[in-house]
């Protein structure tokens, strides 16, 4: 059998569309257990426990890894920078000499995006479990963003509702607010600024700090899929190796 492989990969997520192992699947007529028979020696229930187990793994590797302190900072890929229409508050700042002050709001922001990183992993799981043979069939038969799209709508509310109070929490403890303001007054007080910007602190970096776990969930699952080493159970080396 060859190596099952997966077009979707998820910014933030995840997989599994039409690909060479499983377009071969054949789904047919699911009995009650999910336990028809699939091309391959492997049944439905197996294709989806080795999904679940891929994700759940890839979901808390990456919750773990963002998690750490540098886990956002010292990563170009999702390090988290001043938002857009901030980039010229950046650029003058930096050219008056004061690129100190930036460079700490930019910590800051992704200090608090590691110590919200912690709470993803419980909510990808419990999404996770709840994927039935249905959900892992339309993932199956989807196309390039449906594993992506069954994802994001599982968790997307969840993990807005809990990054978004444990950020303002921890802005607040290491006093990003006050440096954010710092960075913002000064600019709005130069005399060449005729547009005023003051940009929403804590929904920006929630909307950042999701995008980057996102990105490194996709990342896990392209290392099971593809890495021989990241198939560390019996159930992702049946469905995802090899044969």
């Amino acid at each position: 059998m060859k190596k099952l492989s997966f077009a979707a990969i998820i910014m933030a997520f995840l997989f599994l569309s039409s690909c060479a192992g499983l377009e071969g699947l054949s789904l047919g007529n699911t009995n009650s257990s999910g336990n028809s028979n699939a091309s391959g020696g492997l049944t439905n229930s197996e294709v989806i426990r080795g999904l679940k187990e891929a994700l759940k793994i890839g979901s808390q590797n990456a919750s773990k890894t963002l998690s750490a302190k540098d886990g956002f900072l010292r990563d170009a890929a999702v390090k988290i920078l001043l938002p857009p229409e901030a980039q010229q508050v950046e650029k003058t700042l930096r050219s008056i000499g004061m690129g100190s002050l930036v460079d700490d709001a930019i910590t800051s922001m992704n200090r608090a995006a590691e110590d919200a990183a912690v709470k993803a992993a419980p909510i990808f799981v419990n999404a996770i479990t709840s994927m039935t043979i249905t959900d892992g069939m339309n993932i199956l038969r989807g196309g390039d963003n449906a594993a992506t799209n069954y994802l994001k709508g599982k968790t997307t509310t969840q993990l807005t509702n809990a990054f978004r109070p444990v950020i303002q929490s921890s802005l607040t403890k290491i006093g990003t607010e006050k440096i954010w303001a710092s960075v913002f007054n000064t600019y709005n007080k130069l005399p060449t600024v005729k547009n005023k910007i003051n940009p929403d602190l804590t929904g920006y970096v929630t909307e950042r700090a999701l995008a980057g776990l996102f990105l490194k969930v996709g990342n896990e699952e392209a290392k099971i899929r593809k890495d021989p080493a990241a198939q560390v159970t019996d159930i992702l080396r049946k469905v995802f190796g090899n044969k």
